[in-house]
């Protein structure tokens, strides 16, 4: 049976990278252009001001030919006018070469951090578009480094390698001609003598890129692994596990460590031969050229001059070997980045097509729902659920029923495998972002917080709220009296993930940036599970007032909620088994009646001693 679309493009994101290995080097390059097109921008002018910064360098071998055979060999006696004539041209030919050289320099390293400040941007937005589950088939730390150490090799490369690469091409055609010009013999043999050099660079070229690809993908396990045990530390130090941390860590940077050295040997064994072509072509060029003087079919000032292109030719064909190593470093930065930006967003803004809602009463329809992660067994099983408005839902069931699932599927953090979920009529997949966002607010079961102070992360729930609002928002909420008694008030700063406040006070500010957002549909994914029992009465009393005349869903495990709902669904092994009202379903016999027995007996004074 072949897949369903949904299920085509929940493919996780590092198989999609896998895929983009088999790219050649060129088509990699090609690719990495078109996402970089500022790289591209002028680079006719920046190859002209290379070849210009180039003469410099072979001019110096004609004025070596002309001081020699028309200055110091003239005949009558050394020319000392001639040679200083020659020396001051050189000088200034070689100044304005200089600033040539600078301008190339300038114009690749400008171009290059715009073009790669927008791979980046391109990298980081698109990661964004992606949905929870197909982010969570990727390490953290392997994601950031795609928009961090990879692009980092990519720059190396464009702003360096690119700038050696346009310098030496320049340089090997200039040098070819005056070799040409002086002796073609010569030139010929020095161009049989690197030619079984260009069939080992060409055989090299797969063996680094292979060798450089498993240096990046050990660079990402390793920053997830240093990642994950940094956020994780407490937790880390509670279960005395340090030294199996520390083993998996080690582990993580001795991978990367073999594979980077494992690269550098193979570009070394690419250098070296490169090296000793070179020597190798000097001396056949010497012998030569030796005896072609000797027969008078060439000057001694044409050889010295030769000699000197000789080594202009051979400088850039060995660092061709240096720019092979780091153009395939970054050709396997670029595969990966280019396997996040190809990767299909699962959860996509339909963009100018988009549906934009009017806000107001919202209702919502499940229809024919099921859901699956990839490789799985169903979580959701032909979900069929009408919420109307203004009526306030709790959702219950036990651990791993689907409720959570639920949420996310409500609120387009993913999208079903089969059915669709409506708002007012309207598919989620085809209502914009700015629309959705706008109508539908979820507050997680651990609300993130930034580094940064108290106003500003509940201002995350509107923006352009002002001072007054927070007040009238913290106030409303029944918070005031706890942001009274922190340091500095709003101004409080909570830390790396909030990491300055308790569970319970984050999820205090998540349920403070939802109210000040003011949705038409609240989803509330057990978002008073880390609030204590005095804190959760204060908080649902303000949620009450929040609620009133919107429609509002509670994934609730602590079933007071469910008291208090119009409407409780309760979900079991995926499926939803009962829909009705509290009081109904409490005397049923069913699945709800079992679940609020238990709870009732939990909240019962003897079962607390």
């Amino acid at each position: 049976m072949s897949a369903t679309p949904q299920e085509e493009e929940q493919e996780p994101v590092s198989s999609r990278i896998e895929s983009q290995s088999n790219l050649s080097t060129f088509a990699t390059l090609r690719r990495g252009l078109e996402l970089s097109p500022e790289i591209r921008r002028g680079l006719l002018l920046t190859v002209i001001l290379a070849v210009v910064a180039t003469l410099g360098r072979v001019l110096i071998p004609f004025v070596v030919q002309q001081t020699t055979d028309h200055g110091i060999l003239a005949e009558g006696g050394p020319d000392t006018d001639f040679v200083v004539r020659a020396i001051g041209l050189a000088a200034i030919v070689v100044v304005f070469t200089g600033l040539a050289q600078y301008l190339v320099n300038v114009r690749l390293f400008t171009a290059a951090e715009q073009g790669l400040a927008t791979l980046r941007m391109r990298a980081f937005r698109h990661i964004h578009d992606l949905s929870t589950l197909t982010q969570s088939t990727e390490q953290r730390g392997s994601l950031v480094s795609r928009v961090t150490n990879d692009v980092d090799t990519i720059s190396m490369f464009v702003q360096f390698g690119g700038l050696m690469l346009l310098v030496s091409t320049a340089q090997i055609l200039l040098a070819t001609l005056l070799m040409l010009f002086y002796s073609p013999l010569l030139a010929l043999v020095v161009y049989l003598c690197f030619v079984p050099l260009a069939f080992l660079v060409r055989a090299f070229q797969p063996i680094l890129g292979r060798a450089y690809s498993a240096v990046r993908q050990r660079v990402g396990d390793m920053l997830g692994a240093i990642s994950e045990a940094i956020v994780g530390a407490v937790t880390i130090r509670a279960y005395g596990v340090e030294d199996r941390t520390t083993v998996r860590i080690d582990r993580a940077i001795q991978s990367h460590r073999d594979s980077a050295v494992q690269a550098q040997i193979r570009s070394v064994i690419a250098f070296v031969s490169g090296q000793a072509f070179a020597g190798i072509t000097t001396a056949v060029v010497l012998v030569v050229g030796t005896v072609m003087a000797v027969h008078d079919q060439i000057s001694l000032g044409q050889l010295l001059a030769f000699l000197f292109l000789v080594n202009l030719f051979t400088q850039p064909v060995l660092m061709a070997t240096e720019i092979l190593n780091e153009m395939q470093n970054a050709v396997a930065g670029w595969r990966r980045v280019i396997g996040v930006i190809d990767t299909t967003a699962d959860v996509s803004d339909p963009g100018v097509d988009g549906v934009h809602q009017r806000r107001g009463p919202i209702r919502v329809e499940f229809e024919g729902v099921s859901f699956a992660y990839p490789g799985g067994e169903p979580v959701l099983e032909d979900i069929n659920l009408v919420l109307e408005p203004h009526s306030r839902v709790a959702i219950v069931g036990e651990t791993g029923s689907g409720k959570s699932t639920l949420a996310k599927l409500l609120t387009r953090l993913m999208d079903p495998s089969h059915g669709r979920v409506l708002l007012d009529g309207v598919d989620l997949r085809r209502i914009a972002f700015a629309s959705l966002r706008r109508r539908v607010v979820l507050v997680p079961q651990e609300g993130f917080l930034f580094d940064e102070d108290l106003a500003a992360n509940i201002r995350f729930g509107r923006p352009d709220a002002d001072d007054d609002d927070l007040t009238l928002a913290i106030t409303e909420l029944g918070l005031d009296a706890w942001v009274q008694s922190l340091p500095h008030g709003l101004a409080t700063q909570v830390g790396q993930r909030g990491e300055s406040l308790s569970a319970g006070e984050r999820q205090l500010v998540a349920i403070a940036r939802a109210y000040l957002a003011d949705p038409d549909l609240l989803v509330l994914d057990e978002a008073t599970s880390a609030v204590d029992p005095s804190t959760e009465v204060r908080v649902q009393r303000a949620l009450e007032g929040l609620t009133t005349g919107r429609t509002s869903v509670a994934i609730a495990h602590r079933l007071s909620t469910a008291e208090a709902a119009d409407m409780v669904v309760v979900v079991d092994r995926g499926r939803v088994v009962e829909v009705g009202h509290h009081r109904d379903l409490v005397g049923r016999g069913g699945v709800y009646t079992r679940m609020h027995a238990s709870w009732a007996s939990q909240q019962s004074p003897s079962a607390q001693d």
